[in-house]
């Protein structure tokens, strides 16, 4: 046997009250915690400028999901799975029936949702919320051209960068800032 991710359903915005129940079934050894080894509820960081001020949240990046880290035996695992289905709020394993045993994400896609959300060190990534478009007047307000203020003349949504026109020395130049450099004037 060996352990592998596994993803279950449940209902919006039930993940931390789901997370709470597995951990507290864990603590009290009503689930055997040789089977499931790990609980994670996947969220991201999330910063956004308003009125000037940088506001970080966390938001979860797979709404309606938990990550379960098990390692399941080959015999006796419906049990588990079954209690961990009857948990109020569960719809069950991704892809699969009740009757049939749960299939595991691969490696990759484990490591990738972990990575993702700074569970595993590696390049954590904080997304900024974007509120821009092309002609919106911003005051670039980190780095070398901070204060400075011009036009948003490009959006690059993959990188979360904008391009942004601004005046030095009298010269329309453009610079390339991320989103979290620049405000909304």
């Amino acid at each position: 046997m060996s352990r592998r991710w596994y993803i279950l359903q449940t209902y919006a915005g039930y993940e931390n009250k789901i997370e709470r129940s597995i951990r507290t079934l864990l603590d009290t050894s009503a689930l055997d915690s040789n089977i499931v080894t790990d609980v994670r509820v996947p969220v991201e960081e999330v910063v956004e400028v308003k009125d000037g001020k940088k506001k970080t949240r966390t938001n979860k990046f797979l709404p309606g999901y938990i990550m379960l880290e098990m390692d399941l035996p080959e015999f006796g695992w419906k049990p588990t799975c079954t209690q961990l289905r009857r948990l109020q709020g569960v719809n069950g394993f991704v892809g699969t029936d009740p009757n049939v045993r749960p299939i595991p994400i691969s490696n990759d896609e484990a490591m990738n949702l972990l990575q993702k959300s700074g569970v595993i060190k590696g390049d954590k990534q904080v997304h900024v919320k974007q509120s821009y478009n092309v002609g919106d007047n911003v005051k670039i307000t980190e780095g070398p051209f901070a204060t400075f203020s011009g036009t948003v003349k490009e959006i690059f949504m993959d990188r979360e960068k904008l391009t942004v026109e601004v005046q030095i020395f009298g010269r329309p130049t453009p610079v390339e800032v991320s989103f979290g450099q620049a405000e909304k004037q």
